[in-house]
């Protein structure tokens, strides 16, 4: 095959240990490889490139080890041409397995132009990722501590979950707060009810009758603790997101007018997409990649799994929950399109093909530098109106109904 890169190095990267192979061309047309193990100490990591700088390597390929090529690639990137590989399309093709074949069937492939990079982000947005990535494992941890809290009040049948939709509202946290404190007076604990949850103070006053022990109080105590110690660590990463993305306000501004996507939203899907209008030819490529499309495998004719592919589990996430979102809304096209996909195909595949809608529409904000312009949610009634008058017409026949159809009377302006 013919020889792309002369010099390349291939990395098989562990916890502990680095085995490189550098891989050269020779005039004669032979390859030349030499093997070495590093050690992962940054002095370690030093010494490995000074010897591939010695060997005048001009790029490398290592495969996505967890979190461990993370501390490899820092040190790499700035001085040579680094590809992050999938293991999975390498292992798939012929080769022995041992560590140090490893590194060398990197390189040759590497050396042969057969691998294909993956997408790494520049430092800025490895960092925002970090930090929001971070913060929705947070909110998460929020929902599993307000669950903690019912499971608590349960056991001491205190029903307040029952009446109050939101019992970590302000109302919520007033009356925990008394029944931490030993208040056992159910009247008196609905009158800390507030705004509209006081219309259901009678029904409130027989919810927090309850059984409530020194253990019960403890727990509550520890969980709220606990919430709130979870609630500061998410104002400080907000604060840290938000001065991250200060330099990108106009694009987080842009996606936050797309439908069912909010502030938050918009903050995590440029950390994981970026603003970079050159790394994804299409919005095609760019869901593929986000693994938020629906596969097509064929063979011999016939359709398999539609499945969707794995991809950014986190970027899925925020989109999916964009999806719902928009599902609520009034009078927008996603909506429109959200309800009449859960009629046919139910919520869930619903919700999967309105994320990929949206993050088609977020592929051409960015790229085209425009806001977003809805299209109404009449805009699956405007493709083909005569088609569901007929529609509409023959549903009202089924009922029994005679339908006549008359124009509509044109008003005239004044």
């Amino acid at each position: 095959m013919d020889v792309i890169y002369k010099r390349c190095a291939g990395l098989d990267v562990h916890k502990q240990t680095v085995e490189c192979a550098v891989r050269r061309a020779e005039p004669d047309g032979n390859a030349r490889v030499e093997v070495r193990q590093f050690g992962t100490m940054t002095d370690d990591r030093l010494e490995m490139v000074e010897w591939l700088q010695a060997q005048e390597v001009t790029h490398g390929a290592m495969e996505s080890t967890g979190v461990f090529w993370k501390p490899i690639y820092n040190i790499l990137e700035g001085h040579f041409t680094v590809r992050l590989v999938n293991a999975r399309p390498v292992q798939q093709v012929p080769g022995r397995k041992t560590d140090v074949r490893d590194c060398q069937w990197l390189a040759q492939l590497l050396q042969c132009g057969l691998l294909k990079g993956s997408f790494i982000p520049p430092c800025w947005q490895r960092e925002l990722r970090d930090l929001t990535r971070e913060r929705t494992q947070r909110v998460e941890e929020q929902t599993r501590v307000a669950n903690r809290i019912h499971k608590v009040l349960e056991d001491g049948n205190i029903k307040l979950g029952s009446v109050a939709s939101d019992i970590l509202g302000v109302s919520g946290r007033d009356i925990l707060q008394g029944l931490i404190h030993g208040e056992q007076d159910a009247d008196r604990l609905a009158e800390k009810a507030r705004g509209r949850l006081r219309a259901k103070i009678p029904e409130l006053r027989r919810a927090l009758r309850g059984y409530l022990r020194e253990h019960h109080r403890f727990q509550l105590r520890l969980h709220l603790d606990h919430l709130r110690r979870l609630e500061e660590l998410i104002e400080r990463l907000n604060e840290r997101i938000a001065e991250l993305c200060q330099p990108h306000r106009e694009h987080l501004e842009r996606l936050d007018g797309i439908v069912g996507v909010d502030q938050a939203g918009a903050e995590s899907i440029v950390a994981e997409v970026g603003v970079d209008r050159e790394v994804f030819p299409s919005d095609g490529h760019l869901c593929s990649w986000a693994g938020i499309g629906s596969g097509h495998p064929e063979s011999a004719g016939k359709r398999r799994s539609g499945r969707i592919p794995k991809g950014d589990r986190w970027l899925r996430r925020r989109l999916v929950l964009a999806a719902q979102a928009a599902g609520h809304a009034k009078d927008s096209f996603l909506a429109s399109r959200f309800r009449r996909l859960a009629a046919r195909r139910g919520r869930k595949r619903a919700c999967v093909a309105v994320a990929h809608s949206i993050l088609r529409i977020v592929y051409h904000v960015l790229k085209e530098g425009c806001p977003y312009q809805d299209l109404g949610g009449n805009y699956f009634d405007r493709l083909d109106p005569e088609r569901l008058t007929r529609y509409l017409i023959r549903r009202l026949e089924r009922l029994g109904h005679k339908v006549i159809l008359e124009p509509a009377a044109t008003v005239s302006s004044v």
